[in-house]
């Protein structure tokens, strides 16, 4: 599946077209917010450690629960596109194929 529009919430600006879009967009603002910070201190603990109040712990604990929800995002992904194939080759319908994928995506 690919992006096909964007929106902004506060103007209301719509943009179409094809977008690519990574994991790592799809993950919580926060998130993305540490990945950032850990980017940015050259993905170092200690450097992170002496930039932010946060302790050596606290930094290992986001960045661990970061790489689960991370590779959750990717397993998920994953068996969307497998669910998909299998409605492309006729062993499953529109009907079942959507449901899978909600189920999956906890709608």
């Amino acid at each position: 599946m690919q992006t096909a529009a964007m929106s902004c919430a506060t103007c209301g600006v719509k943009v179409e077209g094809n977008f690519s879009e990574t994991h790592f967009d799809k993950l919580a603002p926060e998130d993305q917010k540490f990945l950032e910070e850990y980017l940015s201190a050259g993905f170092s603990i200690k450097t992170l450690e002496q930039r932010s109040s946060l302790g050596y712990a606290a930094i290992r604990s986001r960045l661990d629960r970061l790489i689960a929800n991370y590779k959750a995002l990717k397993k998920m992904d994953a068996q969307k596109k497998a669910i998909l194939e299998q409605l492309r080759a006729g062993e499953i319908g529109v009907a079942e194929a959507k449901e899978r994928i909600e189920k999956l995506s906890g709608d």
